[in-house]
């Protein structure tokens, strides 16, 4: 039976590629397989728009300028739609201004999926430094939302690990995908040269932990080791970084909105680095393995789980450490190593993804249903 699924986010600006990547993929599986898509977002003003993939609704909601995050001050206009557009379940991406959907949904006979694709606890730790009472805090919040919603998704066993601590309720760890088509290692364009092409993508940010990308750069640099490196991306500390990359040999590039552009670059580079301990997936890590370029990551984290020794290495989140793990790369034979990356990312397609999620919405929809009978 169709079913009615209203996906609500907050995205960070142009730059927040993951989330924004992953909603819209999510997005348009259901709609490939028969159901309606209604996506529901905060921007600079008022909007519908119904087109190919679905229909979005933007709210007029103030930006923080720090962040890019934008703060929902109304949400009960939020309700509003929700109350015309009739749901059969509501996905829920965003734990702060959007989590009123769970309420209505349980007033309104339909299913509620929390898609929890940050953890708190390292979310906090690297955003304000706070430690003190913060596992304690978040153990609150995490029951919090788990007695709201009929069902929590998580990405990867890291991310899990914080709602296992607060309770005996499962929750369902669905692995994001990749774009298989999109990156692909047939995008590299140029040569390959003697010196080693580094590549870095993401937001530039410090709780996304880019300055471990870039410092591993600078003792590479330090080591007399030649190479040369680029970042894609934007974000509020992109000067900070700038000036951290010293005399490093680091190009900065602007944020890169075309994929299939982006793909060329990651294929053309020998080695990625997405590095962040606390990562709770990594879609960066996925699409530079779909390109055939092998990544070097922390060896904690959801990004861990995306990295085989094969298809890359994986080191303690410090700068030596993931130098070290970036010659050991560079000194495998590169057609094993390219094929290694790919062979690992092509066990991640969108289509399970979507499947697994479409179970989950099914199940809480039923569900509701039930609660009425």
């Amino acid at each position: 039976m169709p079913m009615r699924i209203a996906q609500l986010a907050n995205f960070f600006g142009p730059s927040s590629g993951g989330l924004r990547t992953a909603v819209n993929a999510l997005g348009t599986g259901y709609l490939a397989a028969g159901h309606e898509r209604f996506l529901l977002v905060p921007g600079p003003e008022d909007s519908w728009v119904a087109d190919s993939s679905g229909t979005t609704v933007t709210f007029r909601a103030p930006l923080m300028k720090k962040s890019g995050y934008r703060m929902v001050l109304e949400p009960w206009r939020v309700l509003d739609v929700l109350d015309q557009l009739r749901p059969s379940s509501v996905e829920v991406s965003d734990k702060t201004t959007m989590i009123a959907a769970a309420r209505w949904a349980r007033k309104n006979s339909a299913g509620s999926v929390l898609l929890s694709h940050e953890r708190l606890d390292s979310h906090l730790e690297q955003r304000i430094r706070w430690d003190a009472g913060r596992v304690a805090g978040v153990d609150t919040v995490n029951r919090l939302l788990l007695r709201m919603f009929d069902s929590v998704v998580v990405t990867s066993s890291y991310a899990e690990e914080e709602f296992n601590r607060v309770g005996t309720r499962p929750v369902h760890r669905i692995p994001l995908g990749v774009d298989l088509s999109t990156f692909h290692p047939s995008r590299f364009s140029g040569s390959s040269g003697v010196v080693p092409r580094l590549i870095h993508v993401g937001r530039l940010s410090f709780e996304k932990r880019p300055d471990l990308a870039i410092l591993t750069a600078v003792a590479l640099h330090r080591q007399g080791f030649a190479f040369t490196m680029d970042v894609y991306g934007d974000g509020p500390d992109r000067a900070e970084l700038m000036a951290l990359a010293g005399d490093a040999p680091i190009i900065f590039h602007p944020y890169i909105a075309d994929r299939r552009v982006l793909a060329s670059h990651i294929a053309s580079s020998d080695v990625a680095l997405s590095v962040s301990p606390c990562e709770t997936f990594g879609l960066a890590i996925l699409e530079a393995q779909a390109c055939g370029t092998p990544v070097v990551t922390a060896d904690r984290g959801g990004g861990r789980e995306l990295v085989t020794s094969l298809s890359g290495a994986f080191a303690a989140p410090v700068p030596s450490a993931l130098a070290s793990a970036v010659r050991d790369v560079l000194s495998r034979p590169a057609g094993e190593r390219r094929l290694a990356a790919r062979e690992q990312a092509e066990r991640y397609p969108w289509s399970a993804t979507v499947s697994a999620m479409l179970d989950v919405h099914a199940a809480v929809r039923e569900d509701a249903l039930g609660v009425v009978a």
